[in-house]
């Protein structure tokens, strides 16, 4: 039974064309009309699941899949080595702190599992004073952008009184003493409209032991509303730097103070040409990289005192390969390289001489690295479609990777693999495709295939571990991860060719692989399921509207669907470098409208089976993109295939989600699968 939703005669006008909105009712998630609506959908949802007589199997696979201790990148602080562990189940990982990381005696320091009830609290920010002796740390509510900082004595291990409010994506920089910090937050949402909540970013002072109401405003833009600013101090602490940025745009300026001076901010970088992420200083000479005159990135050395760009040394030219991060660690650059869509590590010294290459196995990501410029360490977490996280520490003089928290390895990699392939998207451009899967796969086209893609914001899809996908080949499925453009696996050209008038790329592309999974005895249609989320959810959403044809099932996750009001919510705002805004601009609606999935439901088309996936408290992509979706899919589609919604309660777009509703989801998203694709378990 498909549940009715009500219409209202909602008609807006975009530069001559009239859409109708007739859900536009679902964006009120206070109405309790919507509550009850959403209670519906999630029972109806449930109810279909219930009818998969494996599911308490497939639950069962999960947790144990999830069962294992996971560990991240130590740092070392004072006299301490600072991580998070958790030990396979519980709702959020622990901080914890040793002086010997091959002891077993860890010491807590924050264990969010006990900060609220519902275990939805997580840490989000860490910073700590250059003595280790003081932590602020970030605390965020059921998947909330918004945090709260507070500060931990480490000596004494109980919070001091500061509580600083009103922060989202925000900075926290100790000065060298330890008696304060510089931060940035928003306006009181309280005092704003809800449409203004994300503007007027502004960077304070606080002084450790006051209130914030006595904090001391240190810059502000009230001209540029949009833009952001996160402080950090050079190495040497002299200068106060911002990375100032707008949106998701793949571009910042940066700001600094001489603090030895009595003088306002320097706009160093203000033209917004560019991406520059400051790595490190010697004196006033700055490190950067940036992508000016170089799309797939180098690093660049500044004369604060001749700042000019025909003054900038190249010390790591561009490459072949992106340059995804550089960091400077036993006075050497440490940098990491994407090459076709996994990492490499290389290290050069501060002239930018190569040095040598550190050799870690095919086909990972790294997950962290951590040291400081006058250590002679460094630790290193890296992951693969086969393995968890793994911690190594590199030791520069000895020049060899050690093994961390080493422990069983639950996760054989015999009998499975990875391999990448290359096949060609609509317009003739080669795209990249990770496969994993049972080894002796029979290419018989009668295979389950899990086909996985984001394709935006300058985001690449590397190699990475999942319990819930290690089941799925366990069952002998097929994992396909495509990265397509609008990505940043090949650098600033790859990614801007996903983005505004040529987003339609991103879907191609997509299509494409699951033309050549099919076409090279992989699977079928009907063996063929799709997924993705937030932009990945539009990628989804785009995909069955455009291509209902060619997929047997759909997992659309906390998705963007309506192309037209996106912008109108929270951080929506950001994202209009990658989308365009289409009430502003006629172009933009021009392309927006052709793909956007919620005004692209068609009568008479054959769906495949569907679950759209959100949460209600979602701050990032507001959970209406998907219920007014759902809401349009279940009202025009006639078929028989389900199409349905899955509403998860106290949770937001991901971040900080408890264990124990991240397998329930996944419980639900996979029974979802092998049901509607007929496979066994």
């Amino acid at each position: 039974m498909v549940l009715f939703t009500r219409k209202e005669d909602v008609i807006e006008n975009f530069h001559g064309t009239e859409i109708r909105d007739p859900y536009r009712w679902l964006e009120n998630p206070e109405d309790p009309e919507v509550q009850q609506w959403v209670d519906n959908q999630n029972k109806q949802t449930q109810d279909f699941i219930s009818t998969f007589h494996n599911r308490e199997n497939v639950k069962s696979k999960l947790t144990e899949a999830w069962n294992f201790p996971k560990y991240t990148v130590p740092t070392k602080e004072g006299d301490y080595f600072y991580f998070h562990k958790n030990d396979g189940l519980q709702n959020q990982a622990v901080f914890y702190r040793t002086k010997d990381l091959h002891s077993k005696e860890l010491e807590e320091v924050l264990n969010p599992n006990t900060m609220n009830e519902e275990g939805t609290a997580a840490i989000t920010n860490l910073s700590f004073t250059s003595d280790g002796k003081k932590l602020a740390y970030g605390i965020s509510l059921n998947g909330s952008d918004w945090q709260e900082i507070k500060v931990r004595n480490l000596e004494t291990g109980k919070d001091e009184a500061d509580l600083i409010r009103f922060c989202k994506f925000s900075s926290i920089a100790w000065n060298e003493e330890g008696t304060g910090f510089y931060y940035n937050r928003f306006p009181d949402p309280a005092t704003v409209s809800p449409e203004e909540q994300s503007f007027y970013n502004k960077v304070y002072w606080h002084e450790a032991g006051t209130s914030q109401e006595d904090d001391v405003l240190v810059y502000e833009d009230t001209d540029n509303k949009e833009y952001s600013f996160n402080p950090i101090f050079s190495d040497d602490y002299r200068y106060l730097i911002l990375n100032v940025w707008k949106g998701t745009e793949n571009k910042s300026r940066i700001y600094y103070k001489d603090l030895e001076k009595e003088e306002e901010f320097v706009r160093l970088f203000d033209k917004g040409d560019g991406e520059y992420s400051f790595i490190g200083n010697e004196g006033n000479t700055f490190y950067f990289v940036t992508n000016v005159d170089a799309p797939r990135e180098k690093i660049i050395a500044v004369d604060l005192e001749n700042p000019s760009k025909e003054n900038w040394i190249d010390i790591i030219a561009e490459k072949e390969d992106v340059l995804s991060f550089g960091k400077i660690v036993n006075r050497q650059l440490i940098v990491c390289y994407l090459h076709n869509a996994h990492y490499e590590l290389k290290i050069f010294d501060l002239d930018g001489n190569h040095v040598k290459d550190v050799q870690l196995p095919n086909y990972i990501s790294l997950t962290g690295l951590t040291g400081k410029k006058e250590e002679a360490w460094m630790y290193i977490g890296y992951t693969s479609y086969l393995s968890p996280n793994e911690i190594a520490s590199y030791d520069f003089a000895q020049e060899e990777l050690n093994s961390v928290f080493q422990g069983e390895n639950k996760f054989s990699t015999e009998g499975f693999e990875t391999s990448q392939i290359f096949y060609v998207s609509k317009d003739g451009t080669k795209i990249p495709m990770f496969l994993t899967h049972k080894k002796g796969l029979v290419q018989n086209g009668e295979n389950p295939v899990l086909l996985y893609g984001y394709g935006g914001f300058n985001v690449s899809l590397t190699p990475s571990f999942s319990p819930a996908v290690r089941m799925w080949i366990e069952q002998g499925g097929v994992y396909a991860v495509a990265n397509l453009r609008g990505g940043g696996e090949f650098g600033e050209e790859w990614y801007k060719a996903g983005t505004l008038a040529q987003k339609q790329n991103v879907f191609d592309d997509f299509a494409a692989a699951a033309e050549w999974l099919i076409s090279e005895g992989y699977t079928k249609k009907e063996k063929l399921a799709i997924m993705g989320g937030s932009n990945g959810g539009l990628l989804v959403g785009a995909s069955i509207t455009q291509r209902p044809d060619l997929f047997g099932a759909a997992i659309c996750q906390v998705p963007v669907t309506d192309m037209l009001r996106y912008h109108k919510f929270t951080v929506g705002r950001y994202w209009v470098t990658d989308y365009g805004n289409a009430e502003k601009n006629a172009d933009d609606f021009a392309f927006m409208i052709k793909y956007s999935p919620l005004h692209n439901v068609k009568e008479g088309v054959d769906y495949p089976p569907t679950l759209i996936t959100t949460a209600d408290t979602d701050d990032r992509v507001v959970p209406a993109h998907a219920m007014k979706f759902a809401a349009t899919l279940q009202a025009t589609y006639e078929g028989s295939n389900p199409i349905l919604l899955r509403v998860e309660k106290n949770a937001g777009h991901g971040l900080g989600k408890p264990t124990v509703k991240i397998i329930e989801e996944q419980t639900d998203v996979y029974s979802f699968l092998f049901k509607t694709l007929n496979v066994k378990i």
